[in-house]
Order: C-alpha cells, then structure tokens, then sequence
C-alpha cells in the first residue's frame, strides 16, 4: 500500500531521516510512535504531499485517496452536517447536475450512480459521526461559525472521517475531543474499511487500534508487529539482547587485546599474535544500547489536613446570575481522594474544576474548604497565557515568596526535568510537552493539598505520560482528574463523578462499565431517532386491517408469528456468529502471548496480527448486525 525507500530529510541542517525505509500493507493500522520533536507530523506531510523529501521515494498505488485532516478548521455559514456533506465531491457535484439535467439518459446514468455510491445513506453516515464526536442532533444544523477553535477540529475530523479516503493519516487526533468521543472515535477506527496510519500517544487507542507499530528513532523507521504493548516488549527484549551481546563481545576483545599485549614481543608467539590482531579488526562491533534518558516527574508533598478538604452543600453555579450550569452538588474532597470527571465537553466539568480551584463562585448553597488549604490547578489552556519572552526560572522566581534561595527554585525545576541547560531557555523556544512540564512545576511550587487537572497529557509524549502516572500516584494529597485519557484515569483514578444534567453524582461503575453506558445510551438514541422519522400517521393499510375478517386475522397472526420466528432466528444466528469470531481472536491471541513465537522468525507474528485485525473489523460488523436484528425484533415484539 505504501513504501518508504530510503527517505532522507533535513530540518535547518539537522537530520530527521536518515536513509529510512518502511512498508505499510492494505488493511494495516499502523501507530506511528517516537519522542516529541523527532519527525513525525513531518513524515505525515511528506506522505501527504504537503512538502517534498530529499533523497527517497514515497510510493503508493495508482489511484490511491490519501487524507489528511485540514489545516485550516472549517468556517463560514454552513451548518456542521452539510460541511461534512460536502467532503463527498462526487455526490454534490451530482445532486447539482440532478437538479438541470434534461437529457433523460443522462438522468438515469446520474441516478445510476448516485444509488451506487449510497448517497441516499451519505446524511444518516454524516449524523452518525458528528454524533460520535460529541454533536447532537441540534448542533448539526448550527453554522461553523459559531463553534470555537477546537469543536471547529472535531468538525474537520468528522469530514476527513466520512470522506473514508483509502489511506488515512491522523495525527494526534484526540487532541480536541473529550473522553466519550476518544472512546467513539476508537471504536470507529477499529473497523475503518481502509489503512490507518496513526500518530498518537495515546497509550489505550494505540492498544485497542494497531495491529503495527512503526518507530520513529535515530532517523530510522523501525517496524513491529503488535500493538503497542506488544512493541515495548519486543523492542525491550532486543535491547536487552543487544546489550548482552555488546557486553559479551566487549569480553572478547578484552580477552584477545590482553593476548596480543603478552605476546606480541615474543618471537615464537608473534605469528598467532598477528592473527588476533587481524581478528579484532575483522569483528564487527556491536553498538552499546544508547537508552533514551528516562523522565520523571515529581509532586512535592503536602502537609496534612484534617478532613474535609472541601465540602459543597446544595451548591450551584453558573457564569451568569440566575443561569446555574449545575445545581444541587452535595460534594466532598478527602486527602485519599482519587477522582476523575465524566461526562461530553460542555456539561460542565470545567466549570466544577474552576468552582473549586476558586475561580468562579457559588451562586446558591455552602461551599467550605479548609483555612489552610493549598490548591494546584493545570489549566489546558494556562501554556497559551505563558510569558514567551521569560524563562523556566525567571517565571518560577516570580511566583515562588521573595527571597526564596535560588537553588529552591532551581530544585523545583528540577523535579520536573528542567536541568541546568533547560532553565536558562526562553519559553517561546520550549515544545509543547516542555511547556506542561513547566506548568507542572509552576502549579506545585507550594506543595498543593489537591491537584485539579484538567486535559494535563495534550502535549506529552507515551513515556512523559507514563512519567505523569508514577507521579499521581506517589502523591499524597487529592486529585481531581478530567482526561480524554482512559489509559491515565484507568491507572490514577479510583472514583468517577458523573457530570451531566446539570448536576454531578458519584458513578459506581469503572472506565469499562462507562463504556458500555455510552454504547447503550448511544443504541437509545439511534432508536428514538428511527422512531422520530417515522411516519407515524395512521396508514390505509393500518385503517384497512381493522375492517378484515376473522380469518383474515388468524391468518395475519400466523404470518406474524413466522416472520417473528424468523427474526429470532436472525438474531440467534447473528449472536452466534459473534460468539464464534470472539472465541476464534481470544485463541489466537493467547497464541501470540506465547514468549516462544518472538524467539525466531518474525513471520508467524505478522499472519497473527493481521489475523486479529480482520477478525476485529468482522466482529464490529457482526455485533453491529446483531443489534440491528435485536431491535427488529424487539420492535416486532
């Protein structure tokens, strides 16, 4: 589907590939990992076309539809579904010839295709989608123009995603969605008709996702079959192979230099002292395993409190008076509390966050908190609000108490990465990861009793986050989580608050539970949605039917009852059918946890992989099947 040969690139003279190659099959879903900064989004442009490469050859097969999301979110009067609707050229472009076409050959061929095509489906996929990421039936009609920046980006990926290219490229794309449309958007994927390749570092979807995984590092492209904790391990055991024969091969030549060194003087030793000086210059030597420098972040601790840390009774707020977003909360914070958020952007989980990091106040009820309570908040939005001009330490000067000793600042830095070539940097010149980990550090200079985080991985990279858990984790003062993360609350987070309705409530379930939830909440509404587009006047058919005859009746309750055998046994089949794919990928993932497969050839790991990734795209079809005959026969029913 795509070949990588010999790519070579430079940025400003500094290489980001270097001879590298890479193939990427039909059908792949390829996570494409490596360090911030390393060349990725580059990489993605040069397939794209966007820019061109140095040495190297991009190729893909003729014809082939390669997307990309826009730069540019879109804009303008069009409302969000025809936005979508547009992406397919084709069918605008046929739907306008439709409406002047005269010639009565040339309108069958136009209504030819356009059944051919589905159009008459295109409005039900687009709504599904839109949906999926968070739009409802209302904001569907609503203009780009009134969305902010980042709904905009959701709007883009919805084109790019209905437009079903035959390779698509992402590149972060849960950056701008909240947790519910991460965990529609994963789904989606999983059964995306065409090949993937995936930027992200996103522990969960490049799990549940890839079926490969390519590795951006030292400017080469290297490829593993598996997902991505299939790749930690695969690599983590080459590494370790590697190191152990570098260190074996080092014993050698030690053992061998050492006979020279004793021999070589000697007249009857010099022939066989002269060979092993040939044989060391004939070893080719093995690279020492240069480790990535490991990351760790780092929470001061916090004195005790007596509890409660904060206590809100009946409490609500709002921006406007008398306008509440949420009522009624009856809500307590404890030291131990480990809590994330649930629930679509805009039901108010920020304004909670801001309510108890003190920056909006409540509108009716008690709200109390501790006299001596110190409160942390990393605001997803605090990076673009950072002096550009100022560095790591001059900021971190200015908020801590004057006097402080400059090596307590520099200390603080320092429990977040910042060494002594980092602290003197402006923060214009940071990457975005490097700029959370200064708000980190910013947000906990006074060792907070809680830490309200809301979005706090945008900008890292997979082992920054790994970094970010270990963290959370050794912290012993509370937490407040809201994350399009399941990987991150999944380890950090031991209670769920339900945002939604216009109130929150504790939620009993896990991440798994809520999963189902939105699945189900999501079947409802498709439900409801049929129902409403029904006609639901009464029929002549219907009217007719009150008039037949006794006969006519039973003979009508036994077509009934067949055709309700009949989608019974529909879904009896379908849920079999089920059953049978999900036994078939639990063998053959048990066959691909065996440490025995990774001991030789490669070759029986790819077929397994590509294996599960069809069984998965059969299974999201086959469970799709089985809940449309369930609902034909609950509705017969």
């Amino acid at each position: 589907m795509l070949h990588i040969n010999n790519l070579s690139y430079r940025i400003v003279g500094r290489p980001i590939f270097d001879s590298a190659s890479a193939t990427v099959h039909k059908g792949d879903n390829v996570g494409f990992i490596g360090r911030n900064g390393t060349g990725k989004t580059t990489l993605l442009r040069i397939i794209s076309g966007e820019i061109h490469s140095e040495p190297g050859e991009i190729n893909f097969p003729n014809n082939t539809r390669v997307g990309k999301v826009a730069q540019e979110a879109p804009s303008g009067d069009t409302s969000l579904i025809d936005t979508v609707l547009a992406t397919d050229h084709e069918r605008a472009s046929l739907l306008k010839e439709a409406e002047s076409a005269t010639d009565p050959t040339r309108i069958v061929e136009i209504h030819e295709r356009l059944v051919d095509i589905d159009a008459d489906t295109a409005p039900s996929r687009a709504a599904r989608i839109l949906a999926g990421l968070g739009f409802n039936e209302e904001a569907q009609q609503q203009p780009c123009s009134s969305l902010s920046g980042g709904w905009r980006m959701r709007v883009a990926l919805a084109s790019l995603l209905f437009a079903e290219p035959d390779f698509l490229l992402l590149d972060e794309p849960t950056n701008h969605l909240d947790l519910e449309a991460t965990i529609w958007l994963e789904s989606y994927l999983k059964s995306y008709p065409g090949t993937l390749l995936l930027v992200s570092h996103d522990r969960s979807l490049l799990n549940n996702v890839a079926n490969k995984i390519i590795h951006l590092e030292n400017q080469q492209l290297v490829s593993y079959t598996g997902n991505y904790d299939q790749f930690e391990q695969i690599r983590r055991e080459r590494l370790d192979h590697q190191a152990a024969q570098h260190a074996k091969q080092q014993e050698q030549r030690k053992h061998i230099q050492s006979f020279i060194d004793r021999f070589k003087a000697k007249a009857s030793k010099a022939k066989q002292a002269q060979s092993r000086v040939k044989m060391l210059e004939r070893m080719e030597p093995i690279a020492a395993v240069a480790e990535d420098s490991t990351l760790a972040f780092d929470f001061p601790s916090p004195k005790e409190l007596a509890p409660p840390l904060i206590n809100l009774d009946q409490v609500s707020i709002g921006y406007e008076p008398g306008k509440a977003i949420l009522k009624n909360l009856n809500l307590r914070l404890d030291m131990e509390d480990r809590i994330a958020l649930l629930g679509a952007n805009g039901n108010g989980k920020s304004t909670l966050v801001k309510l108890l990091a003190g920056r909006l106040e409540a509108q009716e009820g008690l709200f109390y908190k501790s006299s001596k309570l110190k409160i942390g908040y990393f605001a997803q939005d605090q990076a673009e609000e950072l002096d550009l001009e100022a560095t790591p330490y001059t900021l971190m000067a200015r908020l801590m108490k004057t006097g402080t000793p400059e090596s307590k600042v520099r200390a603080q830095l320092g429990r977040f990465g910042f060494g002594v070539n980092h602290v003197s940097t402006k923060v214009g010149a940071l990457s975005g990861g490097e700029k959370a980990r200064l708000l980190f550090a910013l947000t906990t200079r006074d060792a907070p009793h809680i830490l309200l985080m809301d979005e706090p991985t945008n900008h890292l990279d997979v082992d920054s986050r790994e970094a970010l858990v270990q963290a959370m984790n050794s912290f012993e003062g509370a937490i407040v989580l809201v994350s399009h993360d399941p990987h991150l609350i999944e380890l950090t987070a031991d209670r769920f608050w339900l945002v939604g309705d216009g109130t929150v409530k504790s939620y009993d379930g896990d991440l798994e539970d809520y999963k189902k939830l939105l699945i189900e909440q999501r079947r409802q509404e498709r439900q409801k949605t049929r129902i409403k587009n029904d006609d639901t006047t009464e029929t002549a058919d219907a009217q007719r039917s009150k008039n037949i005859s006794k006969k006519d009746k039973r003979r009508a309750a036994a077509e009934a009852r067949a055709a309700g055998g009949d989608l019974k046994k529909a879904v009896r089949m379908a849920e079999q059918k089920v059953e049978k794919l999900q036994a078939k990928k639990e063998k053959l993932e048990i066959e691909l946890a065996d440490p025995a497969i990774y001991e030789n050839s490669n070759v029986r790991q790819l077929e397994l992989t590509r294996e599960i990734g069809k069984i998965d795209k059969e299974l999201s079809k086959a469970e799709e099947e089985w809940l449309t005959a369930q609902e034909k026969y609950e509705a017969a029913n």
